[in-house]
């Protein structure tokens, strides 16, 4: 018998402050049995730093034609392909073009994540953004995941302040380019 995914509950209260956005969420995460926790957790502060207007979950991990998080805009049309963790640059550059942009969120180390897109055809390669976070924050921060989640995530200056279930984390979110 097949292992099912697990469902998570995240009440998310989101202060971007670099970008005015300001919303409280519910957001619920399926994790599949093979999705690690850090994984996860990189997808909610994926969804969380890019939250706009038509922002979704795809299926996550077991979504092979769609990121983990992507946006539609009202005619449903793709206008951003976010992917998480270190993906293969045939669905980074599938997704450069089918979105308006594209970028990845990664809770592995982004030198590695580089080297493995390094000469790999890419569209819009220069464009694409790699987010990363402190190794330590992520490895701590899905340590105190459970179930039922209440998260209060501010950014300023990008700079990233999370309370999950009353446990403080910071890191510094980087940013690098693929091209």
């Amino acid at each position: 018998m097949a292992i099912s995914a697990t469902l998570h509950n995240f009440a998310v209260r989101l202060a971007d402050i670099d970008r005015d956005v300001y919303q409280t969420l519910e957001l619920r995460l399926a994790r599949h049995p093979s999705e690690t926790a850090e994984f996860m957790l990189t997808r909610l502060l994926a969804y969380c730093l890019e939250y706009q207007e038509g922002i979704a979950f795809s299926e996550g991990i077991s979504a092979t034609d769609e990121p983990a998080v992507l946006v539609r805009d009202l005619t449903g049309r793709l206008t951003a392909w976010i992917e998480v963790g270190a993906p293969d640059a045939e669905r980074l550059h599938r997704g450069s073009k089918l979105a308006g942009r594209a970028a990845v969120y990664t809770h592995r180390d982004p030198a590695k994540v580089l080297a493995q897109l390094a000469g790999k055809r890419i569209h819009r390669a220069e464009t694409i953004g790699l987010y990363s976070f402190d190794r330590g924050f992520i490895d701590s921060a899905a340590a105190t995941v459970e179930r039922r989640n209440t998260v209060t995530l501010s950014i300023t200056e990008r700079l990233l302040y999370l309370d999950l279930n009353g446990t403080g984390f910071s890191t510094a979110v980087e940013e690098r380019r693929l091209g």
